[in-house]
């Protein structure tokens, strides 16, 4: 327990000089709110009253705005442009992430409090050990934090949210997307044995957002009937051209930078699997469907047909008994479908990389 709590504080220590060093408004304004997200956590699971609670998590809120807020305006003001100058307000941004902790540590009791650095007779104790398991988490999360810094920018930040408006977790906007044409090639795809089952990296904005969280570099799947993918569907935001939810995917769409690819894999499955599986996306496709990208966070869905595009792959290997791992479907992430084979149930069929 001891070097779990030292090895915790140490990612801390160097998430928090790798914020200082490389760290751009992108990064501080997400370090804030994932701050806020793990302190209104302990916050619900603790044993204060339900008045209280709500309390505290208001007055957190309240921080997180002033810390954005700071940021925005002051931290990464262009008024000064010296070194010194950067480095002092990039300073200001990190002592500012110490203020709810501190707020935390005079109204948290027991357990829940525990957000502290152990003191220097403690660290001095580390064992060999334990110091060679924490350079290596350094390491690690140095590595993650250089990736991270090139993925979240201003300008994907600003484009994911200014999509939001087009998406609802709550009510279906994509209505039939999905055509006759399209149910036809499907169907004479019956035949082929297998149903293949893609994951890709396209560098969306989205995407590499996600993938600045989850450290994967694939962080999209799809469902084909065929194996040339003409029939590739999956849930997305319709790329500015159809609705999310479930579509067809534009797979031209697919690259947007130098190292986007689609790995390509194919999973054994009856006729009469893949004609159930068929049926469910014309029902999904005739009912209507909406992308849940609040889903990605809270792992829920208001309504059956809401749902993101590993989600709905799963749930669609389920409804044909095809599954080859058990987890929560809103719980399970694109590269699950690939690194959860454990029964080895998946042939690997090919790779598209666009820029080759």
């Amino acid at each position: 327990m001891r070097t779990k709590l030292i090895v915790m504080n140490l990612i801390i220590v160097v998430a928090l000089l790798g914020l200082f060093f490389w760290g751009n408004e992108g990064l501080y304004v997400l370090a804030y709110i994932a701050l806020w997200l793990i302190i209104s956590a302990r916050t619900l699971i603790g044993k204060s009253r339900k008045r209280v609670k709500l309390m505290m998590i208001g007055g957190y809120s309240i921080i997180m705005v002033l810390q954005i807020v700071c940021c925005v305006i002051t931290i990464f003001s262009t008024t000064d442009l010296t070194l010194f100058g950067a480095y002092a307000r990039k300073a200001l941004g990190i002592a500012m992430f110490f203020l709810p902790l501190v707020v935390n540590h005079y109204i948290s009791t027991g357990k829940h409090a525990s957000f502290y650095l152990p003191p220097v007779t403690e660290v001095a104790t580390v064992s060999f050990a334990d110091a060679k398991y924490g350079a290596k988490v350094i390491t690690n999360t140095f590595s993650a934090i250089h990736s991270t810094r090139t993925k979240i920018t201003k300008e994907r930040i600003s484009e994911v949210i200014g999509d939001i408006p087009r998406h609802s977790s709550l009510h279906y906007v994509n209505d039939g997307n999905l055509t006759d044409e399209y149910f036809e090639i499907a169907e004479k795809s019956l035949d082929d044995p297998y149903i293949y089952i893609a994951i890709s990296r396209t560098g969306g904005a989205a995407s590499e957002l996600i993938s600045a969280f989850t450290l994967k570099q694939y962080n999209h799947a799809s469902l084909s009937f065929d194996e040339d993918l003409e029939t590739i569907i999956s849930y997305n935001g319709g790329e500015r051209l159809y609705p999310p939810g479930l579509n067809f995917e534009m797979l031209e769409y697919f690259n947007q930078i130098e190292e986007s690819s689609i790995m390509v894999y194919k999973l054994p499955a009856t006729r009469a699997q893949k004609q159930t599986i068929m049926e469910r996306v014309r029902e999904i496709n005739e009912q209507g469907s909406a992308y849940n990208m609040m889903g990605l966070v809270l792992k829920y869905s208001h309504k059956p047909n809401i749902m993101f595009c590993s989600q709905f792959v799963y749930n669609m290997l389920d409804e044909a008994g095809l599954t080859y791992f058990e987890k929560h479907d809103a719980s399970v992430k694109p590269t699950d479908l690939i690194e959860l084979d454990y029964y080895k149930k998946l042939d690997f069929a090919y790779e598209i990389r666009f820029n080759e």
